[in-house]
């Protein structure tokens, strides 16, 4: 491990001393404001309580847009710097001479690379936030948000002034200083700015925290982890431009995988999606136990022909995708699908006693209860059939990196509580995908003539 570590210090300081991470980061500032000004005249006012509404939605999802691409090309840049252009230099072959394995060469640099990308980002979060806490000018007559620039501002020339300051009195290397320095300042800053108004007055403590906000931004991490797995296994066999370019190609593969491959892997044919459901008496709420009905209403008519007994499943999503229902048998005809059976020799089933263009009776018949998750609820899709995996297409799907995972702008637009337990399994998720790439950023270099 301790060459490795050695290996990780060193990649995460020389990626720090790279100028183009300054710059992106500076212009990742300088592109959120100017989002405040782009934003306007999209979403109208404030109709709804949320922490973003408004033209606030415009630019919370353009701000984002911009973290990511800023993200992606400093974890490129910065990938092919210490690895390819190592490469290039022969400087690598100092390193391979001495008893270190490849791969632990390769997992050192994404780590001083990985480090070096956090610390952008995190940066650029907060110039993010600051936007956001500044909020959309919708007119000309708008005051600009004078905390905001204040404190914003002074954390910049602060950093640059250290920066400029050490490397003139001491030769400390200027980007690495006013990047360490920009680091806390940043964050001080809009601890500093939150509080306030535009014109200096307190504002509600409601205002200054954002918890859904700050979760999406979390998660937007995953996916600068999963890019820059990627960058790191590019930069082993291509050079900056081809980087780069590999990495915004799966970025956009990443987006519109659901479309190509996803609606591909998972296939049914929903009957309607529910708007309101109701246990049949008191007592059958959670809709676990035989004999348990539920009433269920749908938000509009469907056209199908559906017959007391058929099946009934229920999911979140449209192809069936996360069914809620397992696969259970269709129940014997000759049953009467009224009665209660308690014998276990009748499979559990969850059958349609009744339907109409607009509602169906469900009930949970059979000797045992069908195991659910939960009952359905308000938003769930209905099938007749359980869903079909087209294995070849999931295996495809499972394997590119889905960036909507990473992408929960839309959860906190439309005022969604996001749960802390995705924002987790999101970011193990990034993990998995993470450790794939390395693996093959391993097999690329250890294959790689370096002489």
């Amino acid at each position: 491990m301790k060459p490795l570590l050695t290996i990780a210090r060193n990649a995460f300081i020389e990626s720090l001393r790279q100028p183009i991470v300054l710059v992106v980061v500076l212009i990742s500032g300088v592109l959120q404001y100017l989002n405040t000004a782009i934003s306007a005249y999209s979403m109208g006012y404030r109709t709804f309580a949320g922490e973003v509404t408004g033209d606030d939605k415009l630019l919370f999802d353009v701000g984002m847009g911009t973290l990511f691409l800023c993200g992606i090309l400093i974890a490129s840049f910065i990938a092919t710097a210490v690895i390819s252009r190592e490469i290039e230099n022969k400087t690598v072959l100092t390193v391979v001479s001495k008893p270190i394995n490849r791969a632990s060469i390769v997992i050192g640099k994404f780590f001083g690379v990985m480090g070096a990308t956090l610390l952008a980002t995190f940066i650029m979060t907060f110039f993010l936030l600051l936007a956001l806490k500044h909020g959309v000018l919708s007119t000309a007559a708008d005051d600009l948000h004078m905390p905001v620039i204040t404190f914003g501002l002074g954390a910049i020339f602060l950093s640059l002034a250290a920066g400029a300051f050490t490397n003139y009195a001491y030769g400390w290397s200027f980007t690495q200083t006013a990047l360490l320095v920009l680091t806390p300042t940043i964050a001080i800053a809009y601890l500093a700015a939150a509080p306030f108004e535009a014109d200096w007055k307190l504002s509600p403590l409601t205002d200054v925290i954002k918890p859904e906000v700050i979760k999406a931004c979390i998660a937007s991490i995953g996916a600068l982890i999963v890019l820059t797995s990627i960058a790191t296994a590019a930069s082993t066999r291509l050079g900056q431009v081809m980087t780069i370019m590999v990495c915004l190609g799966v970025f956009m593969l990443g987006l519109l995988s659901d479309y190509f491959v996803g609606r591909h892997a998972f296939e049914n044919q929903p009957v309607g999606i529910l708007e309101v459901t109701e246990p049949v008496k008191p007592g059958m709420e959670l809709f676990d136990k035989p004999g348990d009905e539920f009433l269920v209403y749908f938000g509009a008519p469907y056209d199908l022909d559906i017959k007391p007994g058929d099946r009934f499943f229920f999911g979140p999503s449209p192809n069936g995708l996360g069914m809620i229902s397992p696969t259970f048998d269709p129940p014997d005809p000759s049953l009467d699908l009224n009665r209660i059976l308690f014998e276990q020799n009748v499979p559990g089933a969850v059958v349609i006693l009744e339907a109409t263009p607009e509602s169906m009776r469900i009930k949970q018949f059979g000797g045992s209860a069908v195991r659910l998750a939960r009952p359905p609820q308000g938003g769930d899709w209905v099938f007749l059939e359980p869903t079909k995996v087209n294995w070849s297409a999931r295996a495809v799907w499972s394997l590119i990196p889905r960036m909507h995972s990473f992408w929960l702008v839309d959860a906190v637009t439309q005022a969604r509580f996001i749960p802390l337990s995705y924002v987790g399994l999101v970011l193990v998720y990034s993990l998995v995908q993470a450790t794939g790439f390395l693996g093959l950023a391993i097999l690329l270099f250890q294959g790689r003539d370096l002489g």
